[in-house]
Order: structure tokens, then sequence, then C-alpha cells
């Protein structure tokens, strides 16, 4: 019997072209591609999940690639599939990767340089005037997220004053904020998949955000890593446990030394325009993908 694999790609952004390419390699080899399979629409019964007619825990492996369009249902079941099938990502990388604390306390222990940063209960306001005397700036993050999304540099009592009642109504328990790093505005995205390095751009901040993030109004540009960013960015990878990760790194300016920001367990392929600008890691990241899936579903 041939090995048959699932798979949920992006499809904004030049997505829907990539996953053709995928697919047609993967058929090369003798795989073949259920495609657009998103949870949200699968229901589980009877020891299976059911997606159109596919039993999803059947397949040979689950490729689930969206970040955009993730619901908290879509999550559960990744991770029941996950015990009893092989993921790209698996859920335990995928579900340490969306937790900013969780990803850097597990890069510090092993010796990997992050922003400083501590995780503090909401009603303790003590050590929150503490924090903020001590670091001056800081940058409250969702502990989940992506994209820049709920981001807030915080600068000043004010400023916190005015954050406190906003994170009240949304019921967190608990704040997790890093100490802010002067750095020069730009940023390294780093892709590894399997272990080895795809590719690298650089996202500069816009004159009117501090965030490098495009969604945040950052823009894109060429650059080259040293072999010191590469290294950091595979171990960051390793680390995770991730089968493809974009990290991003910048340099702090004041400990004179690269810091992770975050391992992206989802990191988008260039896009049709910034492939025509020159980055032109796409070729080399669908091999590594399809070489990755012929290695996992092999019998």
């Amino acid at each position: 019997m041939g090995r048959k694999i699932g798979m949920w790609l992006y499809s904004n952004g030049g997505g829907d072209k990539i996953q053709k390419k995928i697919v047609k390699k993967l058929k090369e080899r003798g795989i073949e591609t259920a495609t657009d399979i998103n949870l949200r629409n699968a229901i589980a019964k009877k020891g299976h999940i059911y997606h159109g007619k596919h039993r999803v825990d059947e397949l040979d492996l689950f490729f689930s690639y969206n970040a955009g369009e993730q619901t908290q249902y879509q999550t559960f079941l990744y991770q029941a599939l996950n015990r009893v099938m092989p993921m790209i990502n698996s859920y335990d990388a995928f579900s340490l990767t969306e937790d900013k604390f969780q990803t850097s306390f597990l890069l510090q222990q092993h010796g990997i340089a992050t922003p400083d940063f501590q995780l503090c209960h909401r009603d303790d306001s003590k050590q929150l005037q503490k924090i903020m005397n001590k670091w001056s700036k800081m940058v409250y993050k969702p502990t989940d997220g992506w994209g820049g999304v709920g981001l807030t540099k915080i600068e000043n009592q004010a400023t916190l004053d005015m954050l406190l009642p906003f994170l009240n109504q949304m019921d967190l328990r608990f704040f997790y904020v890093e100490k802010f790093v002067k750095y020069d505005n730009t940023d390294f995205r780093v892709d590894i998949v399997d272990g080895e390095f795809v590719g690298c751009y650089g996202r500069k901040a816009s004159k009117t955000d501090w965030r490098t993030n495009v969604t945040s109004g950052g823009s894109v540009f060429l650059r080259e890593p040293d072999d010191e960013v590469i290294a950091i960015a595979k171990k960051a990878a390793e680390v995770c446990g991730t089968d493809i990760a974009g990290v991003d790194i910048i340099y702090d300016l004041e400990r004179e030394e690269y810091v992770i920001l975050e391992v992206n367990g989802i990191p988008a392929f260039a896009t049709p325009e910034q492939e025509k600008m020159g980055l032109d890691f796409n070729k080399k990241k669908i091999n590594l993908i399809v070489d990755m899936i012929d290695r996992k579903t092999k019998k």
C-alpha cells in the first residue's frame, strides 16, 4: 500500500503555489497528498478523526502549516493526532513555540541568550513596580500570538497604568514581560528545516514603530547572516524540537551579543514579491521538507 499524508498549508502570499510544488515532488516519490485538511472541519468519533472522506489518523503523516487560521479546536485535535501519528512540527514543538515564556525559559536553560524576562502574577503590583524601576523600559508580550500582535512597550508608570485595566478585562492571571533591548531596529529571520540552514532575510521597523514584524509595518530586506547567527538559529531549533523553525535574532547593543526574540514554528515561505527582490530560498526549503516527509513516512 502506498504512502499518503495530510496537509494544511496557508494559501495567501503564494502559499497555494508552494503547496502545488510540494504535492508534485511528493508524488514523484510515490507519496500521495490529501490537501486542505483543516481540522476545524474534522469530527472525532469511534476512535477516529474524520475530515470528509479521510480518516486523518490513518494517514502516514500530518503536515500542518497555517498560523493565521489556528483555533483551539484545531490544536486540540492536533494534540490527539500526534499521539498516534507523525507530525511536522510535533505537537510538543508547536505548543512550545506558541508560548513566549516557555520558549525563552528553555532557551536560557540551554545557554542561548534571550532578552531578560519575568513572569509575574497579575495581583503582584509590587513586583511589576520593581521590574519597572529596574529596567526603565520593558515589553509586555502575550504568551501566545504571532506577528507582533499585542506587544506593548512600557516606558513609564503611566503606560503601565493604562495597560493594566485592559489586561484585567481579558482576565489574564499572569504577565510575561521582557526588558526592552536596545538595538538598531533590524532583525534576522533565519529559516531552519530538519536541522539545516535554509535562508535568511532582515526586517526593519518603520519610522513610526519599534517592531520589525511585517504585520506591524516592518519591511523586508536582503541580509546575509554570519556563521554565529546561523549556529545560534540551528541550536535554538534543536532545543525547541522543531522540524521547521524561523528564528528571530537581534543584536543587543548594550550586551554586545546576539539574542533570540522568538522561535516561530510556522515561518512563511518567501512571497512572490520577495522572490523578485532576491529571496530565493523557497526551492531549498521545499526540497528539505519533501526529504523529511519521505524519511518520516518510510515503513
